[in-house]
């Protein structure tokens, strides 16, 4: 699985053959290869991401240990991957918006030859409203192409139905990612004039920050929709009553539903939630009566020491006082 390739640390130095890709993936890596340090950084920003966005969750996005040796075949996030919930179809928007948002940067800072700025965007404007296209649009349309190349199998490669179900629910959560990336991009300017006025504008388009659109995709998986697991020529939700209302491109799409991630389940590595920290007065998901699933919780004290007040000393050290402090810590029965 290309997620594994997060864990080399110059996979450039590794070449296309020693990495965890599939056969399509290793041809394209042959034939433009200038693309890995950015392949590889795609990877870590959406782990990084997805870990930072269910920090406080049951499912905190848990990533399977696994030796270098093993990436090749051991999948990253284990379960989660192939399950077809909720939790499989955050992974692949996140996954395929970081790709995305690695490449377009890339070819904005004139990293790679085939692709720099945006062009399209050049020589443009409205010059009764004093503003021109200028400075370097973020080419996001060639990211959401390499994106595509990368990532997106062919669904007439696939046998059995709940296959071509699954595969086409990623196929959809892949593109939902790309299209978070787009549809947030924001429009910055800058402006020109003498002693400061603001006569001419140059404007120029450019990717919002991975954070926030993490937390667009967040909010597309808690209003994830679940999907029949019948083979149609197109996907329909499961609900026949809710048929009418259409699938739109950036809708997160799953098939099962998420199983009990309060308590372990070795089978399909679940750690469950005991032994996590949490926090005795929130009422929202870090709380300690959710995320202990109602087991209660065990509190214990930590103390810390730290040096404190300071001072410079002429000449010439620095004298510090030695502060303790006692917190309290509850971690879930």
């Amino acid at each position: 699985m290309w997620l594994g390739i997060a864990s080399f640390g110059v996979p450039e130095k590794l070449g296309c053959a020693g990495l965890p890709l599939n056969s399509r993936q290793k041809e394209l890596c042959k034939r433009k290869p200038y693309l890995l340090p950015s392949i590889g950084e795609g990877a870590r920003l959406g782990i990084q991401e997805c870990r930072s966005q269910f920090r406080h969750e049951r499912w905190n996005c848990m990533v399977a240990t696994a030796t270098s040796a093993q990436l090749a075949t051991a999948p990253l996030f284990g379960y989660e991957l192939s399950s077809g919930t909720k939790e499989t179809a955050f992974i692949y928007a996140i996954m395929a918006a970081g790709l995305v948002h690695s490449v377009t940067r890339s070819c904005s800072a004139g990293n790679m030859t085939e692709c720099s700025c945006d062009t399209t965007l050049q020589n443009g404007g409205s010059a009764s409203e004093g503003w021109h296209w200028g400075g370097c649009s973020d080419d996001v349309q060639y990211g959401m192409w390499f994106s595509r190349k990368f990532l997106d199998l062919p669904i007439r490669n696939t046998t059995g139905k709940e296959s071509k179900v699954l595969l086409a629910m990623n196929l959809h959560n892949n593109e939902a990612g790309r299209q978070a990336v787009a549809k947030l991009m924001s429009v910055d300017c800058r402006c020109h004039g003498v002693s400061g006025s603001c006569a001419v504008k140059t404007c120029w388009k450019t990717m919002s920050s991975f954070e926030r659109i993490g937390q667009f995709l967040k909010d597309k998986y808690e209003n994830s929709i679940q999907i029949s697991d019948k083979t149609k020529r197109k996907m329909r939700r499961r609900e026949k009553d809710q048929r009418q209302t259409p699938i739109l491109k950036d809708d997160l799409l799953y098939v099962h539903k998420s199983p009990n991630y309060c308590v372990e389940n070795k089978k399909l590595g679940i750690p469950g939630t005991q032994g996590r920290e949490c926090n005795r007065t929130s009422g929202g998901a870090d709380g300690c009566n959710l995320l202990c699933c109602g087991r209660g919780y065990n509190t214990h004290v930590v103390r810390h020491v730290e040096r404190c007040e300071c001072k410079f000393i002429w000449c010439c050290y620095v004298r510090c006082r030695r502060c303790e402090s006692m917190t309290d810590v509850h971690t879930c029965k």
